[in-house]
């Protein structure tokens, strides 16, 4: 079997063509027209950014792409899932705002805002998929109902998996509430009291109250635990973590068959694209992004959401780590950058199970346009 193509707009750009054309001319390469269908609604998948964050891709790159959906004839609408943790996307009102507030408003995109699981995360399919760690996922109900996906990513690193672009925004953003739940379900957090000093600020960014001050220490309920993880990022002393060696293994492999699940009932009918620019060492789920690791590269295409991910891997770890980013250790070009920003945590995982389970393959052609 050949390997997968994954198509490749790098940033240079002329008085021919600017780089909004030739984001287009990435989507008719990739051949958007056979993957989008005539009158079909169609689900843009992407981060619209937590207020505060700057790292998200820029809204005028998903005008181009909503654009080129509405020239073949289909239905766009921008989408996303409400989130698990304490933030300003936690429920649609204050989601689409942000949103708004970040630049998506319809004047801009040319497409509506549309949360794929309700006001607030409570509408879903349920779709069958008997795989290793899932038998039902629960997806996104408008998400689960569009004829077409395309799924828009900003790729960086992730403190779960080592990395996020397609398969967590696909994987973990197109689920429900209840979806969202089930793949962090055992992720576990640990305070080390030795190193929290009380200062209380992971019990202010608890959304589920799991959290409380005992004897100056933090300390967590595990009943009332939903493992969504935000605080082991919020903790700046570095006192709370999961059991890394069980649970962040068992983590990608929910979101990798969730992956699945969201695209079953689309073949042929999904593109995945991964934006390589201001690669930040964390998710846009927090309110700020500190500086990115390596420089921008470009932005890549492809049909096969596993083979897009190594590519993008593998583009980000041959640059060289930029001076003054957070990247402390393998900042030569070649070096793991994502082994870097998160040491306990091993993201081949992701793609290993991805490929077993016939998601799509490592193996790729890389094809610049």
């Amino acid at each position: 079997m050949p390997p997968s193509k994954v198509y490749m707009a790098d940033l240079k750009a002329s008085a021919k063509e600017n780089l909004l054309a030739k984001v287009a001319r990435l989507l008719d390469t990739l051949g958007l027209k056979d993957i989008v269908p005539p009158r079909g609604l169609v689900a843009v998948k992407l981060h619209f950014g937590e207020k505060g964050n700057a790292a998200f891709i820029r809204p005028i790159f998903i005008r181009q792409i909503v654009d080129r959906i509405i020239a073949l004839g289909a239905c766009p609408f921008l989408t996303d899932t409400n989130t698990l943790y304490a933030g300003t996307r936690g429920q649609s009102v204050s989601h689409i705002a942000t949103a708004v507030e970040n630049g998506f408003a319809y004047s801009v995109v040319n497409a509506p805002i549309i949360i794929a699981d309700g006001m607030r995360g409570a509408s879903y399919a349920t779709v069958n998929i008997d795989q290793e760690t899932i038998k039902h996922a629960y997806i996104g109900k408008e998400i689960s109902e569009a004829d077409a996906l395309v799924s828009v990513a900003h790729f960086k690193g992730h403190e779960l998996s080592g990395f996020g672009g397609t398969i967590k925004n696909v994987g973990m953003g197109c689920a429900s509430r209840r979806g969202k739940m089930v793949q962090h379900a055992d992720l576990s957090p640990k305070v080390t009291r030795k190193k929290c000093v009380g200062c209380g600020d992971c019990v202010e960014h608890c959304a589920q109250s799991a959290i409380s001050l005992e004897g100056e220490k933090a300390k967590i309920d595990p009943d009332r635990c939903i493992g969504c993880g935000e605080c082991i990022l919020i903790c700046g002393n570095k006192a709370i973590n999961v059991q890394w060696n069980a649970d962040v293994i068992l983590f990608q492999k929910k979101m990798v068959e969730y992956t699945l699940a969201v695209l079953q009932g689309k073949k042929g009918r999904a593109a995945f694209l991964n934006f390589l620019t201001h690669i930040s060492p964390a998710c846009d789920c927090y309110g700020h992004n500190d500086a990115p690791i390596v420089q921008d590269i470009g932005i890549l295409a492809s049909t096969d959401p596993v083979a897009i991910e190594q590519a993008s891997v593998d583009m980000v770890n041959r640059q060289k780590g930029l001076e003054g980013s957070c990247l402390s250790e393998h900042r030569e070009a070649g070096g793991d950058k994502f082994k870097a920003l998160y040491p306990k945590v091993e993201w081949t995982v992701q793609l290993d199970h991805a490929e077993k389970i016939g998601l799509g393959r490592r193996a790729y052609e890389l094809v610049t346009i």
